[in-house]
């Protein structure tokens, strides 16, 4: 039998009373206090990990945030002339035309038939697009694809004079479910039931070829 003090700073601290056998066993509890440690250090640091994963992934926009309004990056230089492509924005389809240079030219020539010429109904436009090309740059249209008389999706005819529609058309969209016409500024034509032009989306040049759907330059 034997007795033992453990001393820090000139105090002792601990007794211990017991034999060889027990010192054994002392260090076997040694050993498995240091194995709990480590278990514990581990249970802790995926804890931790776990609380971190959530937060860093709420830091990625999800499905969820881009449907409410996320903004839309857009490479436009790949749009051949005349091309029409498609982009989501707030669960709405967003149109992107590169219109030719004659396409732009003809633009003037439409005003005398349609309602809003000059795009004076300010809800369906940014300032920036309220001009005769309804867009930043003349060659660029941005517009959400949504008829403004009962929220069908207008088909993109860009052909000049097709039977169908008649020798005077220059070009835009003809909304088939209920006869609805617009140019290709997104004008509406009269006698169409719709009675507003297509929205204009806010969005701005991140760069000479990238568009930024959702946003206006500045303003989030």
């Amino acid at each position: 039998m034997f007795l033992r003090f453990s001393w820090r700073y000139g105090v002792p601290i601990f007794v211990q009373f017991g034999s060889e056998s027990v010192m054994a066993n002392s260090k076997v509890n040694k050993g498995r206090r240091r194995f709990l440690i480590g278990a514990t250090s581990v249970v802790g640091a995926a804890g931790t990990a776990a609380i971190a994963t959530p937060f860093i992934m709420s830091l990625t926009p999800s499905a969820r945030a881009l449907a409410a309004g996320a903004p839309v990056e857009v490479n436009v230089s790949k749009i051949e002339e005349g091309q029409l492509i498609r982009v989501i924005w707030r669960g709405k389809p967003v149109w992107i035309v590169h219109r030719s240079k004659e396409m732009v030219e003809m633009l003037p020539s439409n005003d005398a038939k349609l309602k809003d010429p000059d795009s004076e109904v300010a809800s369906q436009q940014p300032q920036f697009a309220q001009n005769e090309y309804r867009s930043i740059k003349p060659e660029y249209l941005v517009l959400v694809g949504i008829c403004t008389h009962l929220g069908c999706s207008p088909t993109f005819r860009p052909e000049l004079a097709p039977a169908d529609l008649g020798a005077d058309w220059k070009g835009g969209w003809y909304c088939p479910c209920h006869g609805s016409r617009f140019d290709l500024a997104g004008r509406v034509i009269k006698g169409s039931p719709a009675g507003k032009n297509l929205e204009v989306p806010p969005y701005y040049y991140k760069s000479d070829s990238t568009i930024l759907v959702g946003e206006v330059k500045g303003v989030a």
